[in-house]
């Protein structure tokens, strides 16, 4: 096939060489549900061959559509880390039709700029971590717009949500560390009002409580999620004269601060003092030692939820099934945690 300038590509162009109608050209690279699977492949497959580059504006205008997709954070600024903000982003972008860009936000930001949910999103993506984003959920849906809710369990019964199972996470790991004999814990606890951090520390008091086990208040310390915040715990912790011999951090930023504290003031991970994180960043194996810790579904978690809002903007005016999924994440064993049997 002889391939022409990216310019001269238009639906018709396609058409011809696929020898369907542009009709049928729209519907397929829209995502439309009114064409057969195999035809829509092949004329995907011939769009990206080509080079096809679709006119947004002038399809906006006549489609009615902004193909822009606001994702919204409870907060840019603290809790969201770096790798979690690039894995949505990346993700989001492979999943979403052809066309569609992302506009990122924070729920915080909402009330400095009320016309940001003015804008004319096609479809919103909700990265929740605290309930006081429940009105902006409820606000989302008041207006109408499509719309999921990923990362923290929501009560509503009318939208998609998808999240993690912090709590038996947790529970599981901290299972592990007491069979190779751990019995002192302390405890870096995140940012107080996230779900996540209520979720993670009530799956550390159970496991403590299961097993007969308590821990020193000197030894529990609150940071943002952090490096740095993580370091400054660890340090309070070392300074207080009751050491542990194992501490759980409740994103793993916080066990690189803590571990490097460790390090900087004399002592030796795991031999003195092993650790445990939350998230399985990518980073987390190349740490020295390198980082036992849960690994949060965080892919999977994406992928359902913006394959439902696909869902909702090709199927506006029909019925879509509500999914209410809470993922059981998995312990990763490296070598931060010793054996103490």
């Amino acid at each position: 096939m002889k391939l022409l300038p990216k310019q001269n590509i238009t639906l018709k162009t396609i058409a011809k060489l696929a020898q369907v109608s542009p009709t049928t050209v729209s519907r397929a690279l829209n995502n439309s549900s009114n064409i057969k699977p195999e035809t829509k492949a092949k004329i995907i497959a011939l769009a990206k061959k080509l080079g096809y580059v679709p006119n947004l504006t002038a399809k906006a205008l006549v489609t009615k559509h902004s193909y822009i997709i606001g994702v919204f954070f409870t907060s840019l600024s603290s809790g969201t880390s770096e790798s979690f903000l690039k894995e949505v982003i990346n993700q989001a972008n492979n999943i979403l039709p052809n066309g569609y860009t992302l506009a990122i936000n924070d729920i915080n930001s909402i009330s400095k700029n009320k016309n940001l949910l003015s804008h004319n999103y096609d479809g919103i993506i909700v990265l929740s971590q605290s309930k006081s984003d429940d009105k902006f959920i409820a606000e989302i849906k008041n207006r109408q717009m499509p719309v999921v809710v990923l990362n923290r369990q929501i009560s509503r019964n009318d939208i998609s949500n998808y999240s993690s199972n912090d709590f038996l996470g947790v529970k599981n790991m901290m299972a592990y560390a007491i069979r190779m004999g751990h019995r002192k814990f302390g405890l870096i606890k995140g940012i107080d009002s996230f779900e996540s951090t209520k979720e993670r520390t009530r799956g550390f008091y159970n496991v403590l409580h299961q097993y007969g086990l308590t821990i020193n208040p000197e030894l529990v310390k609150t940071g943002d999620y952090k490096p740095k915040s993580g370091n400054i715990a660890m340090r309070q912790i070392l300074t207080s004269g009751k050491i542990p011999t194992c501490v759980f951090c409740e994103n793993d930023d916080m066990a690189l601060g803590a571990i490097k504290a460790c390090q900087e003031l004399g002592f030796q991970v795991p031999e003195d003092i092993s650790f445990i994180g939350y998230d399985n960043t990518d980073y987390s194996k190349y740490l020295i030692p390198s980082l036992t810790t849960v690994r949060k579904p965080t892919d999977k978690i994406i992928d359902l939820g913006i394959k439902k809002l696909t869902e909702l903007l090709s199927q506006k005016n029909t019925k879509v099934n509500i999914d209410k999924i809470n993922i059981t994440p998995e312990i990763i064993v490296r070598n931060s945690v010793a054996d103490r049997r």
